[in-house]
């Protein structure tokens, strides 16, 4: 009985490995995602933006495998209490980091219909907020493969910074379609970008979440969020 248990505990712990090294490279293709869509966004570069696209799929795959692998081993191997919670909070995780991917791939798309926009201000600040992003989500993972508590609560914290600099590229988009009109498609398209990299901020912070609740079997306390600046424009527009 002794050889069986210790045989299952075994496989367990290499199903375990593995599938932390799927997420991780799967999160680290998100990563690279990322970083390509914004730097075809500032270049122009349409190969990149075209090749950000297509590797998406590498993405869905690494998640359609990592779904397999835990549903299996939760199946054969019954994990309890700790385990069950990892391979739970696995299968969640997976998934926020496939919508990272399809951010990165939606921002990649946009650089094809944005041949004027590379010299309004708010490209070089988009590139600030998208390194604060791919840190974000580079931390919120490593927490997850090592089961770091800490470092899952100081990513929710820095998720602030994030939100920070999207508030600040809005109104400065705003201000600048209402001085230049002509320009308002272009500045809408790059309001699209800044909310698909909020929203990776967002996803970085649901895995940090999940990370703590794995380490220590408890919620992380909700974080208070401030009035978004389309909450404070709906507001200012209703006082009129």
């Amino acid at each position: 009985m002794a050889v069986v248990n210790e045989h299952t505990v075994k496989a367990f712990d290499e199903d375990l490995n593995r599938l932390r090294g799927l997420i991780s490279e799967m999160g680290g293709r998100a990563e690279q995602a990322l970083l390509q869509a914004m730097t075809a966004l500032s270049k122009g570069d349409l190969e990149l933006a075209d090749r950000v696209v297509r590797d998406d799929k590498k993405i869905d795959t690494l998640e359609a495998e990592v779904e397999q692998l835990a549903v299996q081993t939760i199946a054969l191997r019954a994990p309890m209490a700790d385990d069950l919670r990892e391979m739970i909070a696995a299968l969640k995780i997976v998934s926020v980091v496939e919508r990272i991917g399809d951010y990165a791939k939606n921002i990649a798309k946009r650089v094809a219909l944005m041949d004027q926009t590379r010299s309004i201000e708010a490209i070089p600040v988009l590139m600030s907020m998208s390194a604060a992003v791919a840190e974000l989500v580079h931390d919120a993972l490593n927490s997850f493969a090592a089961r770091d508590a800490e470092l899952a609560v100081r990513v929710t914290v820095r998720d602030k910074n994030v939100d920070d600099f999207y508030n600040s590229i809005f109104r400065t988009l705003v201000t600048f379609m209402m001085e230049n009109p002509k320009h308002i498609t272009e500045s809408a398209h790059l309001l699209f970008v800044a909310k698909n990299l909020e929203r990776m901020g967002d996803h970085a912070t649901n895995i940090a979440e999940m990370v703590y609740y794995v380490v220590t079997g408890e919620h992380m306390e909700e974080r208070e969020r401030g009035e978004t600046p389309e909450e404070s424009a709906a507001a200012e527009q209703e006082k009129d």
